[in-house]
């Protein structure tokens, strides 16, 4: 079975992380912008990051037969930096780049005026684009953060059909799921979910409009979060394979083909 993983941060990862990915039936991963655990001092910071992913990481998937598309954005974390209206205008020509199929991962992480100015703009560039968005929902106070980004994404007007809400737990995924925005679901054993959880999770609430991803990164995370979420699947015989297939396949290539520059065929 092909899969897709539409949230892993692979500069964090090592050669071997692609191989079991590849190995596992990843065929496609999506890598968003992050904190990558260290303030970031200067523009050209953010614009070296960028570039790293786009070329170096994009060559490293290739290696193992994985097509790798990035997300272009400032992280809420990074929201608050005094240089962040500087970074956003700097966004503008790498959003062009070829393999760049969005804007993420933006939105709240301490649910600051500071945060939301910037969430703002970003949400406003993918606008105007039509691009997808990936946004990250704070680890703290999460119902109130979802609460707060549905609220801004309505006064923005966004398409709901190119945002994914990400990391839902049992307490926002129903709030999620109701603003006809993708709910994303990441396994995350230590600050997010179980793949246990998640699977728990779909058998309550079905496979419409929801992502699993594991946002593996320089924490203890897991690149073959998605293949153990479908063996976990297969294994409650709860699900078809067609089930299946939709959330490890059909569903993140629905949510990325609205952008024109993923290219991977059904």
């Amino acid at each position: 079975m092909r899969m897709i993983e539409p949230h892993i941060h692979n500069v964090s990862r090592t050669t071997d992380d692609y191989f079991n990915m590849s190995v596992s039936g990843i065929v496609a991963c999506v890598e968003p912008s992050f904190w990558t655990g260290a303030d970031k001092r200067a523009v050209a910071s953010f614009e070296d990051y960028w570039e790293q992913m786009i070329t170096h990481e994009t060559r490293r998937a290739k290696e193992y037969g994985i097509r790798h598309y990035v997300m272009i954005g400032l992280s809420p974390k990074e929201a608050r930096s005094p240089i962040a209206r500087h970074v956003i205008g700097s966004m503008e020509s790498y959003l062009e780049r070829e393999r760049v199929v969005g804007i993420g991962e933006i939105g709240l992480d301490l649910i600051t005026k500071e945060e939301e100015e910037i969430f703002r703009a970003q949400l406003r560039m993918a606008n105007e684009r039509g691009m997808p968005v990936v946004i990250h929902s704070p680890h703290h106070n999460k119902k109130k953060g979802i609460e707060r980004i549905i609220s801004i994404i309505r006064e923005e007007g966004v398409n709901k059909e190119r945002v994914v809400i990400d990391h839902n737990t049992e307490e926002t995924i129903e709030m999620t799921l109701g603003t006809g925005c993708w709910a994303g679901m990441t396994v995350y054993y230590t600050t997010k979910l179980s793949a246990e959880r998640a699977v728990n999770l779909l058998t309550r609430y079905g496979t419409e409009r929801i992502l699993v991803n594991g946002s593996a990164d320089w924490g203890e995370s897991d690149p073959l979060a998605v293949p153990k979420v479908a063996m976990l699947m297969r294994k409650t015989c709860l699900f078809t394979e067609a089930d299946i297939e939709k959330i490890a396949f059909g569903n993140p290539y629905k949510f990325l083909k609205q952008s024109p520059g993923f290219d991977l065929e059904a």
